[in-house]
């Protein structure tokens, strides 16, 4: 745990009794702090009891006794309406932070030698997240990885001048942040994505792109309009930014992929070789690994290192994992891909293809994934979104309504064995957030994965039938 003494003697509001909020609520408590906490749920409320944290109905506080509002992420700040506690703080005049504020805060006035490297972006993040920290944990560097992704970032390890912290940051936590000041700030991509919560784009882009602004040290994409605006406008501000692309002839500097290799774009210099890496296939790979490239680069790191470092990635669970293997057919886990941009990795990287997909359609649907259509031999629909999806798919491939999850993992294994050719995929990459049956994209990944081994003749994957 990482104690905030920030907030010493002072009375701090805090509402959102899950991971991240129950997390804060020990960290200002145990850093002395005076914290009320609520939340809507009994569950909740009776944990924080059980921790020692005071629990008030924050409807009948005194607004005006308190010096801020803690707010867990998942808690509405703007849209689609202010949260009552929002608006309580509002009305008395209460400022309204976060976990990642509380953080950043604190080692602000602790502990600044820590080095923190923040991560964003709407795709790409959790891998980028997980390259970094292992990178700098394979150099002999001691890391903590966590926020949006794992470990609450107040439930690391405390602050040391020698320890790097590696947090991945989501759009509403860096709506919660004003004052966030990483080391190396990394935004990988912008596509539309949580847009019920920020109203709009050009707002959800403007929230982004806080997290960079804030840091010494700027990595971001250059393969979108938003991100490629944002880096014209830091570095007309006089600010140190690095682009990375998936794309070397999206670039003249920087890094980016060729196709094989991450290189600088400069001279196209081969930094290290994706070639032969088993994981980190694919361009959108290509983008990730330049960022984690630039963020290590610019703490300190040698090309060396960041190799080893790289060479030795398993990747990450939910992303484009390969689970199983049931004679020829290949099973793949990419629960985490929430919006149909982050399915597109997945289908790009393989042919043939039995797509388990559907869950709460984010805005857009599936309909930018018709380039890959052709290569999805079957569709197994599931979810809220399944009869949506099945008129986007309506002639372009064949379509079952399989309903639940359990049930497409059972009719895509079968009609993948009997395919001829050579690498059939039973790739669960849903193009929605799961919450209409799963509490996580991992609860269902997770189901996924115990949907699979209870087939009878599956083994460990190998690398064989991976895509190209």
């Amino acid at each position: 745990m990482i104690p905030v003494s920030v907030f010493s003697g002072k009375k701090v509001a805090l509402f959102g009794l899950g991971g991240s909020g129950l997390a804060s609520a020990k960290a200002l408590v145990t850093g002395g702090a005076d914290v009320v906490a609520y939340d809507d749920r009994a569950e909740s409320r009776a944990a924080a009891a059980e921790a020692g944290i005071a629990v008030v109905d924050l409807r009948e506080a005194d607004w005006g006794s308190f010096d801020a509002l803690v707010l867990a992420p998942g808690v509405p700040l703007t849209h689609p309406k202010p949260h009552w506690t929002v608006e309580l703080a509002r009305a008395a005049g209460v400022e309204i932070i976060g976990d990642v504020e509380l953080f950043a805060r604190e080692r602000r006035a602790t502990c600044p030698e820590a080095r923190l490297i923040a991560i964003t972006g709407t795709n790409g993040k959790s891998t980028t997240t997980a390259l970094i920290g292992h990178i700098l944990k394979e150099a002999g560097r001691d890391a903590e990885v966590g926020g949006n992704i794992g470990r609450a970032v107040l439930d690391l390890a405390p602050l040391s001048p020698e320890r790097f912290y590696v947090v991945e940051c989501s759009s509403y936590q860096i709506d919660l942040s004003p004052t966030l000041d990483a080391d190396v700030g990394l935004l990988l991509n912008l596509t539309p994505d949580h847009l019920d919560r920020h109203g709009d784009m050009n707002r959800y882009a403007a929230i982004k792109a806080r997290l960079v602004a804030g840091a010494k040290t700027a990595v971001i994409g250059a393969d979108d309009d938003f991100c490629r605006a944002i880096a014209r406008r830091l570095r007309d501000e006089g600010h140190a930014v690095v682009p990375v692309s998936a794309d070397i002839t999206h670039v003249e500097a920087g890094l980016a992929f060729d196709g094989r290799a991450i290189v600088a774009a400069e001279d196209g210099r081969v930094v290290v070789d994706l070639s032969g890496h088993t994981v980190l296939r694919g361009a959108h790979n290509g983008q990730n690994v330049a960022a984690a490239i630039a963020a290590c680069r610019a703490v300190g790191l040698s090309d060396a290192e960041i190799r080893a470092g790289i060479a030795t990635f398993k990747g990450l669970a939910h992303r484009m994992q390969p689970i199983a293997r049931r004679g020829k057919v290949l099973f793949v886990n990419d629960s985490k891909a929430t919006n149909a941009e982050a399915a597109a990795p997945a289908l790009k990287t393989f042919d043939t293809i039995y797509w388990i997909a559907g869950g709460r359609a984010k805005q857009g649907g599936i309909a930018a994934l018709e380039m890959f259509f052709p290569k999805i031999a079957r569709s197994y629909l599931i979810g809220e979104a399944a009869e949506a999806f099945a008129e986007t798919l309506a002639g372009r491939t064949e379509i079952v309504l399989s309903g639940t999850l359990e049930q497409a993992v059972r009719d895509a294994a079968g009609d993948a064995a009997a395919d001829d050719r050579e690498a059939p995929v039973v790739l669960l990459s849903p193009a929605c957030a799961s919450f209409d049956q799963f509490g996580s994209f991992e609860k269902r990944g997770d189901a996924f994965v115990s949907a699979v081994m209870a087939l009878d003749g599956v083994s460990p994957p190998d690398d064989s039938g991976r895509g190209k």
